[in-house]
């Protein structure tokens, strides 16, 4: 709850992420809830993934609170989130609670890329619920390849490609920039 955010100029009030957290939801009931079209996607997703012994290991033994601003429909989200399930569910003094973008709107318009609401927006708190740092909405070298090519190249194309990217990556590339956001934030 320290600190507040600023959002075009005016200074909020800060968010009460103890209360964000006790309402948000679990990895099972945020799939739970998803669309039936969604629903194989993200269990397929996430029957596939790992969490990587290097994430576990610079992990240790921290206290930390993930919370994600998602929806169900959203690639990014799809492909970058059960990974961090995986992570979470190996350490654990490190867990993910989720909130759907669209109902918290207030929230999540204190997170904007770029002006824009993208997902998935991560929100890394200490065990005290203080925020130590954010990621999203994808990973740094496939959102300036999406930046590059969305003018250029048709919708369909950039999708596929993109899917290709997250295909190869294995949610590589989202752990190990959300650990350097919470490596360069103080121990908690």
């Amino acid at each position: 709850m320290e600190g507040s955010v600023q959002a075009e100029g005016t200074v909020l009030e800060p968010l009460d992420f103890r209360k964000v957290w006790r309402d948000a939801m679990t990895f099972d009931q945020f799939v739970a809830q998803a669309r039936p079209e969604h629903q194989a996607l993200w269990q397929g997703i996430y029957r596939h993934a790992t969490a990587p012994s290097w994430a576990v290991e610079l992990l240790g033994d921290r206290t930390l609170h993930i919370l994600a601003i998602t929806e169900d429909w959203c690639m990014d989200t799809s492909n970058t989130i059960p990974f961090i399930q995986r992570v979470v569910e190996a350490v654990p003094g490190v867990d993910l609670r989720l909130i759907l973008r669209d109902k918290n709107p207030d929230i999540m318009n204190r997170y904007l890329t770029n002006g824009s609401r993208s997902i998935p927006v991560l929100i890394i708190l200490d065990g005290q619920f203080r925020e130590l740092g954010r990621w999203g909405p994808r990973p740094a070298d496939l959102q300036a390849w999406v930046l590059t090519n969305r003018p250029l190249l048709p919708r369909n194309e950039v999708v596929k490609e993109e899917r290709r990217w997250y295909a190869r990556d294995r949610g590589e590339t989202t752990i190990r920039e959300l650990l350097q956001s919470i490596r360069t934030s103080s121990p908690s």
